[in-house]
């Protein structure tokens, strides 16, 4: 089966002035009964499609000295076209200096066998080098809106010999070929390293059902061994995962997939699951422990754990929102902290962040401002816990021009309390008929 990823953008239907005057009137409201604490914002980089990338998708991440990494789907080498974009992509580095921060490309794919178009977040390993995925390349027998081939698994290390310039491209290495079928394709999500530096990450598409699968790559000498952990397989088994695995202290894994769960009403043979993976002697065992359901649906986002061993996330159809779920007896309760009704659009697509104090941030794609983006440039929120439930507060509402506009991905937060994130569009470079995206910095 080769089943369409969503499209980043919502298109209206035969209703879309009723639509769109309803969520710009929910969206008034909600901005006039919140709070907007008071921020100060700053865009640390414009891309401009060239060799620093453009529409940056996922989450940044920082390494242990408080520089951010990230990557870029578009821009880089122009060997590559896809619906969405033009350019291979690119990863690329944040350099916190006195006085500001430095910008410097680490590598641009060239399409192929070498990858292209990477979507997912990256993972830093203890040594400093750096895992990640990309969407397409590698072999060239899969198609979709990020461009042509299955997707690979890459690992990137600075360059051996020391390097006097502020930008040092990084050496790259493909560490596995995804092939269709079977054996899956589409790593939208990045990968997560356990203790002995074997990596783990899902696949949107194939598998033994098609509908995607969990995987894991482990060292054999200097090569790398792909086995399926999981295949899932649609329906109450939950189908096409689109967001990052996480570990718990006991050496599971968990994660999100956007269909299946059984429910009905919604795509898939279902509205979505959060999942389980338990290692076992022979293998993994997986366990759906919360089936969404068509009210609250389409957890596009991944998962965080907070100390107590509850899990946060969200959700994306149309009532999007912020959920918990609270382990108990082997059972887990969910409770829906927040929710707001954009109307038909997914808006509530990242992961979360959460601070010391327990507070959670996020983007929100639409909403905020209106004034130059049709459904709103998007937003960055807080929500804060309280005896009485969570409070929610508006950071910032993008204005679509040299601010940015739609942050699909999620955000940092480091030590002082300083937000760092992305969009995928607006700045002053175009791309296309729209920007190329910034780098951003919300400091309180």
């Amino acid at each position: 089966m080769d089943r369409q990823k969503r499209n980043r953008s919502w298109t209206p239907g035969i209703d879309q002035a009723t639509t769109l005057a309803a969520l710009t009137l929910a969206m008034l409201m909600i901005v006039l009964a919140t709070q907007v604490q008071a921020q100060t914002f700053t865009v640390l980089h414009e891309f401009t499609g060239g060799s620093d990338g453009s529409n940056p998708y996922s989450s940044l991440v920082p390494d242990r000295a408080g520089n951010l990494y990230g990557v870029a789907p578009y821009g880089g080498s122009q060997s590559c076209e896809t619906q969405s974009g033009i350019g291979c992509g690119t990863v690329f580095k944040l350099a916190h200096r006195t006085g500001g921060w430095v910008f410097s490309p680490l590598y641009a794919f060239t399409g192929h066998s070498n990858g292209n178009n990477p979507v997912g977040s990256l993972a830093i390993a203890s040594d400093g080098t750096i895992y990640g995925t990309t969407d397409a390349g590698g072999v060239l027998s899969c198609r979709d809106s990020f461009g042509d081939g299955c997707g690979t698994v890459f690992h990137l290390q600075p360059p051996p010999n020391f390097c006097s310039s502020f930008s040092c491209l990084w050496n790259a290495t493909v560490l596995y070929q995804f092939t269709g079928g079977s054996n899956g394709n589409d790593p939208l999500a990045g990968v997560v390293l356990d203790g002995a530096g074997n990596l783990y990450g899902t696949l949107y598409q194939g598998g033994a059902s098609q509908w995607g699968a969990a995987y894991e790559l482990s060292r054999s000498g200097s090569s790398w061994i792909e086995s399926t952990i999981h295949p899932f397989a649609g329906g109450a088994d939950g189908a096409a995962p689109t967001s990052n695995l996480i570990f718990d202290g006991s050496g599971n894994l968990y994660g999100t997939t956007e269909f299946g769960g059984g429910s009905g009403g919604c795509d898939g043979g279902g509205c979505g699951t959060v999942f389980q993976l338990t290692p076992s002697g022979s293998g993994w065992n997986a366990n759906i422990i919360y089936n969404f359901l068509s009210s609250y649906n389409t957890p596009l986002g991944g998962l965080i754990f907070d100390s107590h061993g509850n899990l946060y996330g969200t959700f994306a159809d149309g009532i999007n929102g912020v959920f918990e779920l609270t382990p108990a007896n082997g059972n887990w309760t969910f409770t829906a902290l927040y929710t707001q009704d954009y109307s038909g659009l997914e808006a509530y697509r990242s992961t979360l962040a959460r601070d010391s104090a327990g507070n959670l941030y996020g983007t929100a794609e639409f909403g905020g401002d209106f004034t130059n983006c049709t459904y709103g440039c998007g937003t960055v929120y807080e929500l804060t816990p309280s005896g009485s439930g969570w409070t929610y507060t508006q950071l910032y509402a993008f204005t679509g021009l040299d601010d940015g506009a739609f942050p699909i991905g999620g955000v940092v937060i480091d030590g002082s309390g300083n937000i760092y994130g992305t969009t995928y569009e607006g700045g002053t470079h175009p791309c296309g008929s729209v920007g190329c995206g910034v780098v951003w910095e919300i400091t309180p």
